[in-house]
């Protein structure tokens, strides 16, 4: 018996037939047609989960330890939080939220084990903000997108509890300086953190874009330390551990150190710099002559974006372009500059200022500052791209070296 008047006997059973129809299709292998009038044809009915278009292929670029976004796909400032990048040390672990727990021990007045209910329990907190591996940048060849060089960044809204109300519960002591953040994957990835973090702006976040964090991004509980590199913002997070010194584990040593020039070391290095890339218009479009928006986006892990200047002419001349309210505090800034291409071969490219006044590099100033040998993290270089007469265009690796 049909109980709910907001459904008729008609829509009832034609909703059944659509559904067995395509369910019939499917499992006979066969595609599914468009109809040639939809206007004159029922469509699916309403379903538990939403799902994107077919015609809407978004998808991340997988490797044995990463998962890249597609940038030059998104509109907007939020990622979708099933194309959040990822980068996993040991793949992703599955665990229970009934039997889940944080331990916060170490230099503290009360030890104290939490329980997911027990962190949701406390006031909670959401924030715009992105986040960015250390390791986001690749080069090499003219067929790479926005994705393939710097996809290794991504923005949510995140949800949870902030750890500093965790240290008043737990009682810090005066003494603790650094906190060790261990996960809970098969890596037992560990991080050591300045303790100052923890009070200023650290989130123990439970939730993503309104939803639970999804497994690739630290369910059921993650660290997540705004503007600072990603592997800082440890998943999976079970122990919280404060001391008086960093701990120099093995990730933290063995990855994400690095030799500079004068034979110096650098660590600790976890502020991520201003950077900014164009998405549109980026290998492998085609534009045509006229005006054309260029499109992009622009952070900084030290505050907010200032202003972002695009050159049409290969770095002759800039011009500031506009930036898309709200402009948030260590957020993906959407960054718009309208331009009239006449058809001539030209670079086109951006670069950000964040409110220190830091202003984004090109290659051969960063190699320049640490030497050739430097490392991979964090390189932010300014990036070109090539348009061709006929409108193609190509990312220009050797920009600015």
């Amino acid at each position: 018996m049909n109980n709910n008047p907001n459904i008729t006997r008609r829509s009832l059973l034609g909703g059944v037939m659509a559904v067995t129809v395509v369910q019939t299709a499917l499992a006979n292998g066969l595609q599914v047609g468009m109809p040639d009038d939809p206007t004159k044809q029922m469509g699916t009915p309403p379903g538990k989960l939403g799902s994107r278009s077919r015609f809407e292929t978004l998808a991340k670029a997988p490797s044995d330890i990463s998962s890249r976004s597609p940038l030059q796909e998104f509109t907007g400032m939020i990622t979708p939080s099933d194309l959040h990048f990822e980068r996993h040390h040991n793949g992703v672990p599955t665990i229970d939220p009934a039997t889940y727990s944080l331990t916060i021990h170490g230099l503290v007045d009360r030890p104290t084990v939490f329980t997911l209910a027990d962190l949701k329990r406390f006031p909670s907190v959401s924030r715009i903000a992105f986040l960015e591996c250390s390791g986001n940048f690749r080069t090499g060849k003219e067929t790479m997108t926005p994705q393939d060089i710097c996809g290794l960044t991504s923005q949510s809204e995140w949800s949870g509890v902030r750890l500093s109300t965790l240290f008043r519960e737990v009682g810090v002591r005066e003494k603790a300086s650094w906190f060790l953040a261990e996960g809970g994957d098969a890596a037992l990835m560990t991080r050591s953190i300045p303790v100052r973090k923890g009070w200023d702006d650290a989130i123990v976040a439970y939730a993503q874009n309104g939803e639970a964090i999804r497994p690739e991004q630290g369910y059921p509980v993650r660290l997540f330390l705004p503007g600072w590199e990603g592997n800082t913002s440890v998943k999976w997070l079970r122990r919280i551990e404060l001391g008086d010194a960093p701990w120099h584990t093995r990730e933290e040593t063995s990855k994400y150190t690095e030799t500079i020039k004068d034979g110096r070391i650098r660590q600790f290095s976890f502020d991520i710099d201003a950077r900014s890339i164009i998405t549109f218009p980026t290998y492998p479009a085609q534009i045509e002559r006229g005006w054309v928006e260029v499109r992009g986006l622009a952070w900084s892990g030290r505050g907010k974006v200032s202003r972002v200047e695009v050159s049409t002419d290969a770095g002759k001349h800039w011009q500031v372009a506009e930036l898309q309210a709200p402009v948030l505090d260590k957020a993906h800034t959407v960054f718009r500059h309208l331009w009239r291409w006449e058809g001539s071969e030209t670079l086109i490219m951006s670069r950000v200022v964040d409110e220190t006044g830091y202003v984004q590099p090109t290659l051969k100033q960063l190699l320049d500052a640490r030497g050739p040998d430097t490392g991979g993290y964090h390189m932010n270089p300014v990036t070109a791209w090539l348009i061709k007469p006929d409108g193609r265009v190509l990312y220009q690796p050797d920009y600015g070296r």
